[in-house]
């Protein structure tokens, strides 16, 4: 018992003498800029000098002078990191990709995760939110990149979406026997089913819930916009999962799936390509999310994706462009979403741009991936520029208010206090 006791005051004294050292050494770093854009009163300020400590926006602009590591990015415009509400980091959609679901393992999702995981920091994306992955892929590269054995943003993962029998969530195109699915995998019938289902997501490491609510493109139903989950069944999934205090997401299409998830409690629905007035009105009244995704439809490779698949494609895409001009002038509460994996990874900034295009304001596009992504992730401590937030910071060179398209070419890029990219001179 006293050797167990001396080695028990050993560990602790050693770890208290390793822990002070880490600390009394952690480095100041102090970030140099021509300005930083204010996201929640739109404006820039300038000059930039941010005071990074402990991982932390440690002060800004200080009128003392501050010892530490000075990083001068010149004439760079600093902005928080960006965030992406709708990725697929395990994902790529390509040849062969409708068959991955009995040819691929946990391990090779998770290990092409943690590839595509980097090519999105090192875009300036540094939180995102997964929303579907086999096998619990996207809660293994959310630990992994969380003990820094790998490069990539803050993941929050869904484990499995959930949805019905023979959806869009389900995987199908296979003879009976070859891939039967179940809650497990997210499968469920009936409000206990997907309750159960639900609870399993988060017993293995769900942070945020993700449902089909209708049919989709890239799956083998007939119709794309044909409500599939029932009312009941979504406010089962939403009562649950806040029950737990996680948000849900719903992937829907139709109008009428879009309208009941609304009115069952969840929290936003991505996509959102078929938006009549009525939809738009129950989903101001509700204060539900819209997470559009419109750039993917613009560089999909469709000569990789199988002929009907295609068809539903071309009927559904140009509908969304008129649905999302039509949220913009209903004021909807508005997030970043890109469907990364359906697309190349790494191209998400593409989406900003195109949502400027479609005549969102450049100042509300990257509210958007900023500020109003932190709101629906409910984070508080990114998002934003601003003292005792995380040190989560990227870098252009010129004007992004003026030139969106500059998001698409990021110089610099801080997550956590860390710097994983510093291009200066490029």
């Amino acid at each position: 018992m006293k050797t167990l006791l001396t080695t028990l005051l050993a560990l602790f004294l050693f770890s208290a003498i390793f822990l002070n050292a880490t600390i009394s050494h952690a480095e100041t770093l102090i970030i140099k800029a021509d300005r930083y854009l204010d996201v929640k009163q739109g404006k820039y300020i300038s000059p930039a000098m941010l005071v990074i400590k402990d991982n932390k926006i440690d002060a800004i602009n200080p009128k003392n002078k501050i010892k530490g590591r000075v990083i001068d990015l010149g004439k760079m415009t600093l902005l928080p990191g960006l965030m992406d509400a709708h990725t697929h980091l395990t994902l790529n959609i390509g040849p062969g990709w409708t068959t991955e679901a009995v040819r691929f393992t946990a391990g090779d999702f998770a290990l092409r995760g943690a590839y595509n995981a980097r090519k999105t920091l090192l875009a300036g994306f540094t939180t995102v939110r997964e929303v579907g992955a086999y096998d619990f892929s996207d809660v293994a590269l959310s630990r992994a990149i969380s003990k820094k054995w790998v490069i990539g943003p803050d993941v929050i993962p869904s484990g499995y979406a959930l949805g019905i029998t023979g959806g869009h969530c389900d995987v199908t195109g296979f003879s009976p026997g070859v891939l039967e699915t179940n809650f497990r995998m997210g499968v469920a019938d009936g409000v206990d089913e997907f309750v159960k289902a639900v609870r399993y997501q988060i017993k293995h490491g769900a942070k945020v819930i993700k449902i089909c609510a209708t049919a989709g493109v890239l799956s083998f139903e007939d119709n794309v916009g044909a409500q599939q989950m029932s009312f009941e069944e979504m406010k089962a999934v939403a009562d649950e999962a806040h029950r737990h205090h996680l948000k849900v997401a719903a992937h829907a299409h139709g109008t009428k799936g879009i309208i009941a998830a609304s009115n069952a409690g969840i929290d936003s629905i991505e996509h959102g390509s078929i938006l009549t007035k009525k939809a738009l009105k129950v989903l101001k009244k509700n204060g539900t999310w819209f997470v559009p995704t419109l750039y993917l439809a613009r560089s999909i490779d469709w000569n990789s994706v199988p002929p009907a698949l295609k068809a539903k494609g071309e009927i559904v895409m140009p509908i969304a462009d008129k649905s999302f001009k039509d949220a913009l002038a209903m004021h909807l509460k508005i997030a970043l979403g890109t469907d990364a994996g359906v697309y190349p990874h790494g191209d998400n900034a593409k989406e900003i741009a195109l949502h400027v295009e479609l005549g969102q304001s450049a100042i509300n596009a990257i509210r958007s991936a900023t500020i109003n992504t932190a709101k629906l992730f409910g984070v508080t401590d990114r998002g934003q520029i601003k003292k005792g937030m995380l040190a989560d910071i990227i870098a252009v060179k010129g004007d992004p208010l003026k030139d969106i398209t500059l998001l698409e070419n990021i110089n610099f890029v801080m997550k956590n206090g860390e710097i994983y990219k510093h291009q200066v001179n490029q």
